[in-house]
């Protein structure tokens, strides 16, 4: 059995080193979303890249695992190491930790929905969370996302990322605000590798920033 670092670096080879094999070809930039209404207020303790398990607690979030994973690189390709990555998002009901969300749908005690990353030598990041839900917002519904927040050597980047074949994907007042690029918003999701839990989702999505 390969080990996971082998074999997540295997799995994304495919998409990662697309962004890489040319250097005289310029990345297009990583469109900007809104911040929102949910950015966290207090920020949890336990920020840590597993976000399904909530440290000194038994239980494990509700939904489908989800192993997200990518490059923060700049618009010639390079790497952006040390890029500092925040990450937050809805539980599996589409609700938010966040005293401001007035939805419905239950909190999950076992997911608090944060993290806070940063990019290693070769920018590479990934996190493990649980696919978030829509959720009712300004008389319609949000698609699926994940929210970030960038910040490299140069550059700082409020993003969004969404999950490919969502039907409220093109109907997301969010994701129109792209426009043509709205397609850099999608991760390429795969089944899992091997070594991942067997219903888990693997999601590559690289960041790019103008100049790192």
């Amino acid at each position: 059995m390969q080990t996971r670092r082998t074999v997540l670096a295997t799995a994304g080879a495919a998409l990662l080193g697309a962004a890489s094999t040319s250097m005289a070809e310029t990345l297009r930039r990583t469109p900007t979303q809104v911040l929102g209404p949910f950015y966290p207020i207090d920020k949890p303790l336990d920020s840590d890249a597993d976000m399904t398990q909530v440290r000194g607690r038994r239980g494990r979030a509700q939904g489908q695992v989800v192993h997200v994973m990518g490059r923060v690189l700049n618009a010639k390709g390079e790497p952006v190491a040390g890029a500092r990555i925040e990450i937050w998002q809805a539980n599996h009901f589409g609700r938010y930790s966040h005293p401001s969300d007035q939805n419905p749908a239950p909190l999950d005690p076992d997911f608090e929905g944060y993290a806070n990353l940063t990019s290693d030598a070769q920018g590479n990041y990934r996190f493990k969370t649980i696919k978030p839900a829509a959720y009712p917002f300004d008389g319609g519904m949000r698609a699926p996302h994940i929210h970030f927040d960038v910040t490299g050597r140069v550059n700082r980047l409020v993003t969004q990322m969404y999950f490919p074949g969502e039907r409220l994907n093109d109907d997301d007042i969010v994701i129109a605000v792209a426009r043509s690029n709205g397609k850099l918003l999608i991760a390429d999701v795969r089944p899992p590798t091997p070594d991942l839990e067997r219903d888990a989702l693997l999601a590559l999505w690289n960041i790019v920033l103008e100049n790192g």
